[in-house]
């Protein structure tokens, strides 16, 4: 009788940030434990084994030095900084917003209730009396919410408003965290498990299931540690699976339900509204037909694209909506007759010269990521000249690439934001077959993707 194990990697249990390294504060630097030439899996194994390491910095150049660390990068005791020669790996449990399960191991820093109440400090007795002590193992630390009691209501804490004992922290659940559009291609959430429980493997490891996703060969899929993605277009984000007996299962993450139908968002892959002809005025042709031309997009293939009767959609992540044509003659054609939603227009700005005295109201980079507030990151009050105001765009160092700003992703850094400079001009090229010169059109032959887009307007292919 054969009877197999889950392989659980210790590394599961951390966040990998690719070539960088965090730096204690001067006050913390004799905390620093130097382990050499160990390797990565030994690294993790003895960091999760120690009370006092919560992060390790792991060096392969010019030789293997692996280092534990006793915070994580919360900017308090440590500075996350750039190195070539080192990837930063930070235990998901303090640094991940969101909770799996009951929030047992949630040790995250939110200390106040779900009504706003402030948390009781752990170590203290008042105003309510308890039975918990806080140790280096059981992470009840200042007046964090925490969930010692393993209680169905998620982390909790005792708060200091003498007429209320305790009360839920609120902490929304990992698979509702951030839903999912259609199939999830797009999905950068941190759900670990499968829809049956089983944990995740890394994607950047072979075993116990060999395959080819490797992260450095889909840069673009985003296959962070050992998170449910969707690299193949399958039905739902999923992961090969840390049981040999399972080589892969699907997730279980909510799915969005915020379509549009009179404006589109983005790249308009949730319109749903009822237009039927192109720009220039051109029907439609139906989804499940395959004349005058033949395609791929059938309605039953592709069930969470919208593709009804011969409306405008985007099944394929190009820059608007679009629609295969009636003529045979003109293959497809975008419909940039519907208008962006007020809500996704951002502000029409440019900048002069480097933008160092840039004051717009900008606050997504060149990739769509909203930025963070300056405050998070720095103190705007050691920048004054700066302005540097909320989460908007600013130059504050004189980077020569213009303004920029720190991201909510915590993949990305910084990122420089899509705005351009002033006086820059924006010429229409002709476009055969499609009508007058429209503003909407003027910003989409200026984009990145002339080369991608301009067969699908003028009707090639």
């Amino acid at each position: 009788m054969c009877v197999f194990t889950a392989f659980r990697s210790a590394l599961n249990d951390f966040q990998r940030s690719e070539g960088r390294e965090l730096v204690l504060k001067s006050w913390n630097v004799n905390r620093l434990t130097e382990l050499p030439g160990i390797t990565l899996e030994d690294c993790a194994k003895r960091c999760t084994e120690s009370p006092e390491c919560r992060a390790f910095n792991y060096e392969f150049r010019p030789s293997l030095a692996c280092k534990h660390l006793p915070w994580v990068g919360d900017r308090d005791n440590a500075d996350v900084k750039r190195n070539v020669n080192c990837d930063l790996y930070e235990m998901k449990v303090y640094v991940r917003k969101c909770i799996v399960g009951k929030g047992e191991d949630y040790r995250g820093k939110v200390s106040t209730t779900k009504s706003g109440r402030t948390c009781q400090q752990w170590w203290s007795k008042f105003p309510h009396d308890h039975r918990w002590t806080p140790s280096a193992t059981n992470g009840l630390e200042l007046n964090y919410c925490r969930n010692p009691d393993g209680d169905p209501i998620g982390p909790w804490c005792y708060t200091t408003d003498p007429e209320r004992r305790y009360e839920s922290c609120d902490i929304p659940q990992c698979k509702d965290e951030v839903c999912i559009t259609c199939n999830g291609e797009d999905y950068r959430g941190q759900v670990d498990h499968t829809v049956s429980g089983k944990e995740c493997q890394r994607w950047d490891q072979q075993y116990p299931h060999q395959h080819i996703y490797q992260p450095e060969k889909y840069p673009d899929k985003s296959l962070d540690d050992n998170y449910c993605r969707n690299p193949d277009a399958s039905p739902v984000p999923w992961c090969y699976t840390t049981d040999p007996t399972m080589e892969r299962e699907s997730c279980d993450i909510r799915k969005c339900r915020d379509y549009t139908t009179n404006c589109f968002r983005g790249r308009g892959e949730d319109y749903r509204g009822k237009v039927n002809e192109t720009t220039s005025g051109i029907p439609c042709q139906r989804w499940d037909g395959q004349k005058p031309h033949e395609h791929p997009f059938f309605p039953k293939t592709y069930e969470c694209k919208g593709l009804e009767e011969n409306y405008c959609r985007n099944p394929d992540g190009s820059e608007a909506p679009w629609c295969f044509t009636s003529l045979s003659e003109m293959r497809t054609a975008l419909c940039l007759q519907i208008k962006r939603c007020a809500d996704d227009i951002e502000a029409e700005d440019c900048y002069n010269e480097i933008g160092k005295n840039y004051r717009g109201v900008v606050r997504k980079t060149r990739k769509g990521i909203l930025c963070q507030k300056w405050s998070v990151k720095i103190n705007p009050k050691t920048h004054p000249e700066a302005n540097l105001t909320d989460n908007y765009c600013r130059n504050p160092d004189g980077d020569h690439h213009g303004p920029w700003c720190y991201t909510t992703d915590p993949k990305t850094e910084f990122d420089y934001c899509a705005i351009k400079q002033c006086g820059e001009m924006c010429t229409m090229p002709f476009v055969a077959g499609v009508g007058a010169c429209e503003v909407q059109m003027c910003q989409l032959f200026c984009s990145p993707l002339l080369h991608i887009l301009t067969p699908w307007i003028i009707g090639y292919g």
